[in-house]
């Protein structure tokens, strides 16, 4: 590792302190990862989180750097360890979970809130979680989201699941199985191979 990087990934780092992210040990930065954190809300990193931020460490590239961002003051965002995240957004109005060993591809959106009411009066502004529509989500250990995906409110995706690439996941998924398209299906069941 080059000085620049060791650099980069120290403030990075110190970047994510700074902005009151909880961190377990070994945790890497590469790329300069935005952090909002509501004053009272958590956000917490597990032991060896990778999060890249620049296309320069992420073979299909970024279109933005990780973004990390709770909106209330009981809101929060748990990733465990291992996991890997790449130019991703995670987003949580309420809750957003992320199991052990997970690996979330470039541009993956997570949210578990519609940022604004269905109802057309006053849509602009309603800002009341429940007037709006939160869920929290949980992705279960080992999940594999692909890239340019999006998880919105209320789902859970069972653990060892893949979601194909740029799907959009509007409900549930079971464990054990790949499913994509728009809104997600299930595709098929994974054995105990992967295949």
């Amino acid at each position: 590792m080059g000085l620049g990087r060791t650099l980069y990934s120290w403030y990075g780092l110190r970047r994510l302190r700074w902005r009151g992210v909880r961190g377990g040990a070994a945790l890497r930065v590469f790329g300069m990862p935005l952090v909002t954190r509501a004053p009272g809300s958590t956000i917490h990193l597990g032991c060896r989180v990778a999060l890249c931020s620049s296309a320069r460490w992420n073979p299909v590239g970024v279109n933005h750097p990780v973004i990390l961002r709770t909106l209330f003051a009981d809101a929060e965002i748990s990733i465990d360890d291992d996991c890997g995240l790449s130019g991703a957004t995670v987003c949580a109005a309420r809750s957003v979970r992320i199991g052990r060993a997970c690996l979330i591809g470039a541009n993956v959106v997570i949210t578990d809130y519609d940022f604004h009411a269905v109802a057309p009066a006053r849509r602009r502004a309603v800002t009341a979680r429940d007037a709006i529509g939160c869920a929290p989500v949980v992705i279960e250990d080992n999940v594999w989201i692909g890239m340019n995906a999006i998880v919105l409110k209320g789902v859970r995706i069972g653990r060892n699941s893949v979601i194909a690439a740029g799907s959009i996941v509007t409900h549930s998924i079971p464990e054990n199985c790949v499913a994509g398209g728009n809104p997600a299906r299930l595709l098929r069941r994974l054995d105990n191979t992967g295949t």
